[in-house]
């Protein structure tokens, strides 16, 4: 207890750091505020898709309209994305918040170089017109972190603009919204001249050159790394141990990795691409329903032992705990067990999901099982989650189970030691009731 309570004090100095750090801030909530798009984009994917002899060739005349739904979704992510990043970081400097995300889609589009043609056939076989085009491809995952760079530089000028009153007042009694779009003209002209010199006179391509940054953090968190999906999962579960909830603090650094990640795989499995030869096995939902069903820290398991548990408290948690760690939702175990500070529980809680990670990485790795293409909402029970992100294959489901039974191995010990202590202070608390009515009376 002493070792966790130091190690809180060292790291909680720089999770506040990390969480309340106003761009990673913005990034978060901008990637999350997407999710609905996201989510239902990714289920037409499944639509495409359904395990039912025929349903192929029932849905072929429709491929290009059922794929439609997806390509403005899923495939305009950083478009919706840097939007809703440069809106929120707007708010904390109580700038115009859509003005913010304007100027953030602005610059991202500033970045996009159309493609002219003189006359071409479109994908349903229509003549098209000659003119000016974009394509989809750069607006999707492959721009993400273009754009993530392109709201924060946006929205920086924007108030550099404002402190620095560069920016064209109106008389007293202008409507505010008018006044505010005057004040925005010269952001918007820096904003554009500095995103659209570089892309269109000197082929400068931000987004190349990104991705040439962070590809081997990405590789490292979400490729085919066995080492960063360890240290992944070390670390949300280490944070949550210590009080501090993991994915808050990560989240900002890794949930556009993980983002990019997926998307990358629904997009080339849209495109034909087999769901065994995608390029990324950690995904966040990998994690979510392999490594961590029922939660950070695979709780579900331990939810199952504390049914049966002789505890009076822990059989009670148990009960109040296995519908909301049936979709995914620990916090009453996280807190009500605790597991937070507890060094018993805390070392299953970090082993138990490190363990599913390597069980199933290995499994897929050997070509027995498909990467995961989809992202559907996190609080889908394990096995159907499984099952859905990885085109219906039942090996997914199978070793959904697999990692359960693995999970209550780890647990089971540790969970029987913890019992013990918790039975006896049962006991001990009842005696002195006992003794304390018998003085009374």
């Amino acid at each position: 207890m002493v070792f966790l309570d130091r190690l809180a004090q060292r790291l909680l100095p720089l999770a506040n750091a990390i969480g309340q750090q106003r761009h990673l801030q913005a990034i978060r909530n901008g990637l999350i505020s997407i999710l609905p798009l996201t989510i239902v984009g990714s289920f037409f994917t499944i639509l495409l898709n359904l395990p039912i002899p025929g349903y192929s060739l029932m849905v072929a005349p429709y491929l290009v309209a059922l794929d439609v739904p997806f390509r403005f979704t899923v495939g305009l992510m950083s478009i919706y994305a840097t939007f809703t990043i440069g809106s929120f970081l707007g708010g904390t400097y109580k700038l115009d918040r859509n003005t913010s995300g304007f100027l953030a889609m602005v610059a991202t589009l500033m970045m996009s170089v159309p493609i002219n043609l003189q006359e071409g056939v479109d994908v349903a076989g229509n003549v098209v017109a000659g003119g000016r085009y974009l394509a989809i491809a750069p607006l999707g995952s492959q721009g993400l972190f273009g754009a993530i760079l392109a709201a924060i530089l946006s929205v920086e000028i924007y108030r550099f603009t404002k402190e620095k009153k560069l920016e064209i007042k109106m008389p007293e009694g202008v409507p505010p919204v008018v006044s505010e779009s005057f004040s925005a003209l010269l952001p918007t002209l820096f904003v554009i001249l500095l995103f659209w010199v570089p892309r269109h006179f000197f082929n400068f391509n931000v987004n190349d050159v990104l991705t040439v940054l962070v590809s081997p953090l990405k590789v490292f968190l979400t490729g085919n790394n066995l080492l960063g999906g360890l240290v992944t999962q070390f670390m949300i579960c280490l944070f949550w141990v210590l009080g501090i909830h993991g994915h808050a603090v990560l989240g900002p650094i890794i949930r556009p990795f993980w983002d990019q990640a997926i998307i990358e795989n629904a997009d080339l499995f849209q495109s034909g691409v087999s769901a065994y030869d995608l390029p990324n096995i950690f995904t966040e939902q990998f994690y979510q329903w392999y490594a961590q069903m029922g939660g950070t820290g695979a709780t579900l398991a331990l939810v199952f032992l504390f049914l049966f548990s002789k505890s009076t408290y822990l059989k009670q948690l148990g009960r109040l705990s296995i519908l909301p760690g049936i979709f995914n939702i620990n916090e009453p175990m996280i807190f009500g067990t605790p597991i937070v500070m507890n060094p018993l529980l805390a070392i299953p809680f970090i082993l138990v999901p490190m363990a599913n990670t390597t069980l199933v990485y290995i499994v897929t790795a050997l070509g027995w099982m498909p990467k995961m293409m989809v992202k559907p909402p996190f609080s889908i029970p394990a096995p159907l989650g499984a099952l859905i992100t990885s085109n219906w294959n039942w090996v997914a489901a199978v070793m959904v189970v697999v990692c359960f039974f693995v999970s209550l191995a780890i647990y089971y010990p540790f969970f029987k030691v913890f019992e013990k202590m918790q039975v006896e202070q049962e006991r001990q608390a009842a005696k002195e009731g006992m003794e304390e009515t018998a003085v009374i009376s």
